[in-house]
């Protein structure tokens, strides 16, 4: 199972085309397409970065009538890399699609179709997950602190307790975020993985020839959470592109900093 490239209407995003997925509209958005202007350029869909609220509006239509979500449904939090699920309903749309999230969570979870759950990155990593048994979704977002706290297992524990899904049964994105290649840390953030992942933390994380740093895989080890609750490998598609490589196609925070906007990861049951 892959996340694949794709461009529609000259919006660039990654999407698993894979039949299984079919019960369930979701894309990663990349920065290419939208009207947003430097330094949001071009598909901005962070409501809170300081550009227009009526370019992101605009973005928020086009991306969504390209991948098949509702842009009349968005569901967002406000992201603080924790390990926080919150299941929503339609009592949890935001009346317009410029409007940032306000409740506090890094995970969202509904079995609702009229809900379109909307995570935001600009390095971290985008999961989603969907059960086509069950007929319910997940969208996380994976930090550092998110990935060593499991926030990504939390996702599908909460799945299989608040709507009866068999972890087996789950299909699981990684999309587009920060890889190995670039992801260069102090020792807190392997500390973190080996406090959460134990012994399985070890193929992530690879010392640097400079003393104190490492080289870590935060795809590889949210992988390694998702299978440890349960789901087979062959149902995780992880995205091997590197937002931090790919500047013209993605946003980078580690590289940018606050002058950039955001993507998306939205997932809606057809």
């Amino acid at each position: 199972m892959e996340i694949i490239k794709q461009e529609v209407e000259r919006v660039t995003f990654y999407a698993c085309t894979d039949p299984a997925w079919s019960g369930a509209r979701h894309g990663f958005s990349t920065r290419l397409g939208g009207v947003s202007p430097a330094p949001w350029s071009n598909l901005n869909l962070g409501a809170n970065r300081g550009d227009d609220p009526e370019n992101v509006r605009w973005n928020f239509n086009w991306f969504c009538s390209v991948i098949g979500t509702d842009d009349e449904a968005l569901v967002k939090n406000h992201q603080i890399h924790s390990d926080i699920i919150r299941p929503v309903t339609r009592e949890d749309i935001l009346p317009d699609p410029a409007q940032p999230g306000t409740f506090e969570a890094d995970g969202l979870i509904t079995d609702e179709p009229e809900v379109c759950l909307t995570i935001f990155s600009g390095d971290c990593i985008p999961i989603l997950l969907y059960d086509p048994v069950r007929r319910c979704i997940a969208a996380a977002h994976a930090g550092w602190r998110g990935t060593a706290l499991g926030i990504a297992a939390r996702a599908v524990e909460a799945m299989v307790r608040d709507y009866g899904c068999q972890a087996g049964n789950i299909l699981a994105a990684i999309g587009p975020g920060i890889g190995p290649c670039c992801f260069e840390t102090h020792g807190d953030v392997p500390n973190g993985l080996r406090s959460g992942l134990g012994e399985d933390a070890a193929p992530f994380i690879r010392p640097l020839s400079k003393p104190g740093k490492f080289s870590v895989d935060l795809k590889g080890a949210n992988a390694r959470w998702l299978e440890r609750t349960g789901l087979r490998s062959e149902r995780i598609a992880v995205c091997p592109v590197c937002t931090a490589c790919n500047l013209d196609e993605f946003w980078s925070h580690r590289v940018q900093g606050n002058q950039r906007g955001s993507m998306a990861a939205m997932i809606q049951l057809a």
